[in-house]
């Protein structure tokens, strides 16, 4: 009874497990097909950057205001820092050429001194230091006549006669502890007697006949900022 019963039902459903393998086929062609559109328009969307869209907007907001704080602290450290360091290298690489301008100075004023019975130095002023140096590139005239050194902050330089004539004394005034006392071992050479007094306070001899010239001992009379006062005595 029972292959009768297959034999009969596959007479009255010819072709069914064909149709069911056709189905089978069919299924499997559309699942390959729909993954294949799908990889086609994986394939056309446009890509976004490494990182995903999130990261694409996070570049495209620029910087934040603690990054841009952070960058300002330190440009203004770097500046607070800075400014005052290259400010003191300009003012050192200024010694030795004020220093020399001014010991030219004092050697014309000892060749062109007078040989009569004058005092040689009788009537120098300042008015010569300003004629010799109207056209220096060091030393400064300014409009009122005075002459500026460069070395400090509105610095001047001053020449008169000393010891009724005998001498002169060239001073400078208001000069930066940066150039302190280098402008002194400058001068020191030409001067016979220098002194050296800080912010109006007590004037030190740093040289003379009986004492011998000590660049570390004339510093420790230097002051802070632009304050020192130098006197060079010639003869």
């Amino acid at each position: 009874m029972q292959a009768e019963q297959e034999a009969w039902d596959e007479e009255t459903t010819p072709g069914m497990h064909d149709t069911r393998r056709a189905d089978g086929h069919a299924s499997r062609r559309m699942r390959r097909h729909a993954g294949l559109r799908t990889l086609w328009r994986k394939a056309q969307a446009p890509r976004c950057p490494r990182g995903g869209p999130g990261r694409d907007r996070r570049s495209q907001q620029g910087f934040s205001l603690i990054e841009v704080s952070i960058v300002t602290t330190i440009v203004l450290l770097i500046a607070v820092i800075g400014i005052p360091a290259i400010g003191g290298y300009v003012l050192e690489n200024k010694v030795p050429k004020v220093g020399q301008e001014l010991a030219r100075f004092v050697m014309h004023t000892r060749v062109n001194a007078g040989t009569s019975g004058d005092p040689p130095y009788a009537g120098i002023g300042t008015a010569n230091l300003a004629s010799m140096v109207a056209d220096s590139t060091v030393l400064t005239r300014a409009d009122d006549g005075s002459i500026l050194h460069g070395l400090g902050g509105g610095g001047t330089v001053e020449v008169e006669a000393d010891e009724a004539g005998t001498g002169f004394v060239l001073r400078l005034l208001r000069v930066n502890h940066v150039a302190c006392p280098s402008i002194a071992s400058v001068l020191q050479r030409v001067a016979d007697r220098i002194t050296l007094s800080a912010d109006g306070g007590t004037v030190r001899t740093v040289k003379d006949e009986a004492t011998h010239y000590n660049a570390l001992a004339a510093e420790s009379g230097c002051g802070k900022g632009d304050v020192n006062q130098f006197a060079f005595h010639v003869r």
